[in-house]
């Protein structure tokens, strides 16, 4: 079978390797689509330090049941399946708490283990044990499917930030991820929604997809002036960074109403990821600050119901879809912002 395996940073190699057999406990599937985000970039550029090469790269995962291993039951060939990509150990104090997205000993597929960018892959055992294989929603393509990974994530940040009904919602960046923000704190009764993005073309793009209720171009406006403005001079009531920068983490603090909710969705740079904070600004309008750190098995399930049910819509999302054999332009159409959500079809 192909696999697109990651050897170091810059280098990833499309290779034959023996088809896989699923030991006691395991699932073996046949990728039909497994998508790429922003991290497989940082990972094709800079490796991670979770990653011992040779490993076969993707994490948003959705195929068919091949066979299953020796113990598993409920699963038989032709069962179509989502598969996350965090997997918590459901053992230690946090999962025991139901905080499995901070899981102190968790591992991820395309990291630890063998990911989808491949035509055959191993679920382990690991896995099933905490429920991280669903079955796909009848009429959800696979494509579809596979934006569940990230959708997961993204539903995560939103009840960590409490959007709810008549909420101003501020999302920076308008990549796939932002995108995502912009439909679900919709479905959940956001008011307003207004996406804040520094590169024009990506902004119209999305924007034109998605439609918040004001698109504002980081590089060409004041924007917290400009948002509110746009809230009559209160400022929102939920700012979400999805962006790896750090201005919008500093606007945020400067632009959120009294009482409001900041989710710094996106990480920063490891080697840079300090930001300037006016502590007061958070003492004095009574403001909270969340992060949010994947998804949960049970974020996974949900996200699906939400794609089935049309709630937040994904297929006009994906602008792109991709052979598995030209994964590096896959790639590199992530890291070039051209794209909203692209697929990798293996």
């Amino acid at each position: 079978m192909k696999v697109a395996r990651f050897h170091a940073p810059g280098d990833i190699r499309l290779e034959d390797a023996p088809e896989p057999e699923p030991g006691p406990g395991e699932l073996k599937i046949r990728v039909r689509n497994c998508s790429a985000c922003g991290t497989d970039v940082k990972i094709s550029r800079f490796g991670h330090h979770h990653i011992v090469p040779p490993r076969v790269m993707g994490h948003e995962i959705a195929g068919e049941v091949v066979a299953a291993g020796a113990g598993v039951s409920g699963w038989a060939p032709g069962d179509r399946v989502q598969v996350i990509a965090a997997i918590p150990c459901g053992r230690c104090a946090e999962c025991r708490r139901g905080r499995m997205t901070v899981c102190s000993a968790q591992e991820s597929m395309g990291y630890h283990y063998d990911g989808g960018f491949a035509e055959y892959m191993i679920v382990p055992a690991k896995v099933l044990a905490v429920d991280g294989v669903n079955r796909i929603p009848k009429g959800v393509p696979f494509a579809e499917a596979s934006v569940a990974e990230p959708l997961a994530c993204v539903l995560n940040g939103q009840e960590l930030a409490r959007v709810g009904d008549g909420d101003d919602v501020v999302v920076f960046g308008s990549g796939p991820i932002g995108c995502l923000h912009v439909r679900v704190a919709r479905a959940r009764g956001a008011g307003r929604v207004f996406l804040v993005e520094l590169n024009p073309e990506r902004l119209a793009r999305s924007a034109e997809v998605v439609k918040p209720d004001a698109a504002i171009l980081a590089g060409e406006t004041d924007v917290v002036e400009a948002v509110r403005e746009l809230t009559e001079g209160r400022g929102p009531d939920v700012v979400i960074t999805a962006t790896a920068a750090h201005a919008p983490q500093e606007q945020a603090l400067r632009m959120a109403a009294p009482g409001a909710r900041i989710s710094f969705f996106g990480g920063l740079p490891k080697d840079d990821p300090v930001i300037s904070c006016d502590s007061n600004l958070v003492h004095y309008r009574e403001l909270t600050i969340v992060g949010a750190n994947g998804s949960s098995p049970a974020h996974n399930a949900r996200a699906l119901d939400l794609i089935a049910s049309d709630e937040v819509p994904v297929r006009d999302l994906i602008t792109h879809h991709i052979a598995l054999d030209a994964i590096g332009d896959a790639i590199d159409l992530v890291a070039r912002g051209e794209a909203i959500k692209v697929t990798v079809e293996p």
